[in-house]
């Protein structure tokens, strides 16, 4: 299937999507800053925080002020669950980024997931790559909430983060990957004649979209995990 690069691409629409990619950023680069000066008291969030801007933009950023914020000097009312999954999709948008542009970088790692023998689509290899990542840095991600919280040694606060964190990163990626074969596979190429590069704006707005169908999936899984007393409210 031909893939679009940005000179392929309507000049309109390329700098739409420029424009949406440059306010996601600045939501990202506000509330890095707000974070700093005022710590959350759940360390991690400092992370989580910006890293769920990229995806989330303005909404994302208006809950941040509302109920995220709240939780800075840890009181105040939050919205736990979805705060639990924006906490979840802080480990899919970093692992994305770092997949997505590493594969551009260094196409090799292709072949390490079985591009090329296995299956002929780059995409794939795409969201192997991003999958594995996501869900290590989830992990990471989750062990440093839940850890100081239960006063876990590293090996019983792996085995913890895994079991919060396992099926709700993977519900994540479900929804994602979905949204983006529908995009890629089916209403892009329908638009525009063919799924959008990597590096083409067009292509982060999707993800964007994608990210904010990952969050649908994942919701009611954290809320289940919570409920279950193997995730903890945040």
């Amino acid at each position: 299937m031909t893939e679009l690069q940005v000179g392929d691409l309507p000049t309109a629409l390329t700098v739409v999507c420029a424009v949406l990619l440059a306010v996601a950023i600045g939501c990202a680069v506000f509330v890095t800053v707000d974070v700093l000066r005022h710590p959350p008291h759940m360390r991690v969030m400092t992370l989580v925080w910006p890293l769920t801007m990229l995806f989330g933009s303005v909404v994302w950023l208006v809950f941040y002020l509302r109920r995220g914020r709240a939780t800075v000097d840890g009181h105040g009312r939050s919205a736990g669950t979805a705060i639990d999954t924006s906490h979840c999709g802080a480990g899919c948008a970093l692992g994305d980024l770092v997949g997505e542009f590493g594969l551009v970088a260094f196409p090799a790692l292709g072949t390490l997931v079985g591009l090329g023998t296995l299956y002929q689509d780059r995409i794939v290899a795409g969201w192997i790559i991003d999958f594995v990542i996501a869900f290590a840095v989830g992990i990471a991600f989750q062990y440093a909430a839940i850890a100081p919280m239960r006063g876990l040694g590293w090996r019983a606060g792996i085995v913890a983060a895994l079991k919060a964190d396992t099926l709700s990163i993977t519900a994540w990626q479900v929804g994602m990957y979905g949204a983006m074969a529908v995009l890629q596979f089916a209403m892009l190429p329908a638009l525009l004649g063919g799924r959008v590069g990597v590096l083409t704006p067009e292509y982060w707005v999707a993800m964007q979209v994608a990210m904010v169908a990952g969050f649908v999936c994942s919701y009611p899984m954290n809320a289940l995990l919570v409920r279950k007393g193997l995730k903890e409210a945040m």
